[in-house]
């Protein structure tokens, strides 16, 4: 039961930590309420700056990699426990995103400014993309993303039930709306800044390089359900009359 419970305490610290970062990440890339953000920062030279953001984001990305991975989470199951696998990831990549927060160098170059109703709507957009990731966690299942659910039937001794594909709300439109909600953000800037420009051109780049290895996942988990549900629905860009409508939906 002490084991059980470390678990589970283990879950909770990883998931207060994944909120601190989440929280952090909305100021940071708006330029707002916080310190230090994506143009806000002490002053370095471009070419430092460059180096310095590329290697935090490249850090970023091979753990999200990495972890990420089958291969890793069967290594992984023979150090500690299943239930801890996830939390793990959560507080490792939170980690390494306050670590990405804290170090970042601003390139504070203009690229664009806009004012007036096109600001506002930017904005809108901004918040919409948050609102999206969020949204996206709880359709699928928030609490099994963030590790907590794992920890709570470890601490009940029950076996975590099998994944089963389902396609609730926003997933009928997009494949990956989750992902689709950070893009919103991370493009959506009244005034776009060199650094911010760099961020969210890497960031996009790691989305579409990283959906193509979740997508090979999915098939290898799901078969011929998700290439069906591939031949209907887009990856990221909803498109008018394209909507999955699940076989077993149209049974009930």
């Amino acid at each position: 039961m002490f084991a059980r419970l470390l678990i589970l305490f283990y879950a909770i610290l990883s998931y207060a930590v994944f909120l601190v970062s989440f929280l952090y990440a909305l100021g940071f890339v708006g330029n707002f309420l916080v310190p230090k953000s994506i143009d806000v920062g002490g002053p370095t030279n471009v070419s430092e700056a460059i180096v310095i953001d590329l290697l935090l984001l490249g850090l970023f990305a091979v753990q999200h990699s990495i972890m990420a991975r089958p291969a890793f989470k069967r290594w992984s199951a023979t150090i500690f426990p299943v239930a801890c696998q996830r939390s793990t990831y959560v507080l490792l990549s939170s980690l390494i995103l306050l670590l990405l927060f804290w170090q970042w160098r601003p390139i504070p170059i203009q690229i664009w400014q806009v004012d007036g109703i096109a600001a506002w709507f930017l904005i809108g957009v901004y918040w919409l993309g948050w609102s999206i990731v969020l949204a996206s966690t709880f359709m699928i299942d928030h609490f099994d993303l963030s590790g907590l659910r794992q920890a709570f039937f470890a601490l009940r001794g029950a076996e975590m039930p099998g994944q089963s594909f389902k396609t609730p709300l926003l997933y009928k439109i997009v494949r990956h709306p989750l992902m689709l909600g950070f893009l919103l953000a991370f493009w959506a800037t009244p005034e776009m800044t060199a650094g911010h420009l760099l961020f969210a051109t890497l960031t996009t780049a790691y989305i579409l390089v990283g959906l193509q290895f979740e997508e090979r996942d999915l098939i290898a988990e799901f078969g011929t359900t998700y290439l069906r549900y591939r031949r209907h629905v887009p990856m990221l860009v909803p498109l008018p009359g394209r909507k999955f409508v699940d076989p077993r939906d149209a049974d009930v």
